[in-house]
C-alpha cells in the first residue's frame, strides 16, 4: 500500500468484519514533536490476546479465501521504516485498537492520501455504522460523527450520491484548512 489512508481502509474493514457498531478514526499531525500519530479503535468482537501477539505475521489471517494476511505487516513495515511502532491492543467482546506512530518528516513516510475518499466509502458503504473521525494538526482539529450528520440530514439516508458527495466536499474543505 502507498498510502496511509489505504492502510486505514483496510483496518476499519477489519473492524467491520469484526462485526464494530461504532468505529473511531483519529489522526494526529504534530510537527513540534515530528510525529504523525493513527488510531482506530473499534467495538468488535475483539481478539484473544494470543492472536493478538501473532497478528504482525502475515501467515496469521483469520480469513478462509487466502492464507496471508498482509494489512497489518505491512502498516508496522511503514511504521518501523519511519522510526514510529505499531500497537495493537484487543479484549474479546470488547473491540480492538490499533495505533500507529511514524515520523512525520521522515522521508521514507507514506502520504496520508486521499483520507476523504476513504472516509465517504466508509461512511457510506455501512451506514449502519457509527463512524467518528477526528483529525488534529498542530493545535487545530476537524471532527465529523456519523450521528451527528445522520440527524442533519433529517431522514435522507447518508448514503445516496448527493449525501456522499456533499461528505466528500465537506471533508476535503476541513482537511485543506487545517
Amino acid at each position: 500500500m502507498k498510502e496511509l489512508s489505504l492502510h486505514i481502509l483496510d483496518i476499519v474493514q477489519n473492524s467491520i468484519v469484526a462485526q464494530a457498531k461504532n468505529i473511531h478514526i483519529s489522526i494526529t499531525e504534530d510537527s513540534a514533536k515530528d510525529l504523525l500519530s493513527i488510531t482506530i479503535r473499534d467495538d468488535g468482537t475483539g481478539m484473544p490476546s494470543d492472536v493478538v501477539q501473532r497478528v504482525l505475521d502475515p501467515y496469521t489471517t483469520s480469513r478462509t479465501t487466502r492464507k496471508v494476511g498482509m494489512g497489518l505487516p505491512l502498516l508496522n513495515d511503514a511504521c518501523s521504516s519511519t522510526g514510529g511502532k505499531l500497537q495493537i491492543s484487543s479484549t474479546v467482546g470488547q473491540g480492538t485498537e490499533v495505533l500507529a506512530t511514524l515520523g512525520l518528516s521522515h522521508i521514507d513516510r507514506q502520504p496520508l492520501g486521499d483520507i476523504a475518499g476513504v472516509m465517504v466509502i466508509l461512511i457510506t458503504a455501512n451506514p449502519k455504522i457509527r463512524f467518528t473521525y477526528l483529525h488534529k494538526k498542530d493545535g487545530n482539529h476537524y471532527a465529523l460523527d456519523t450521528d451527528e450528520v445522520n440527524e442533519a440530514l433529517d431522514g435522507v439516508p447518508i448514503n445516496t450520491p448527493e449525501v456522499a458527495k456533499m461528505l466528500r466536499e465537506m471533508i476535503s474543505l476541513n482537511l485543506d484548512e487545517l
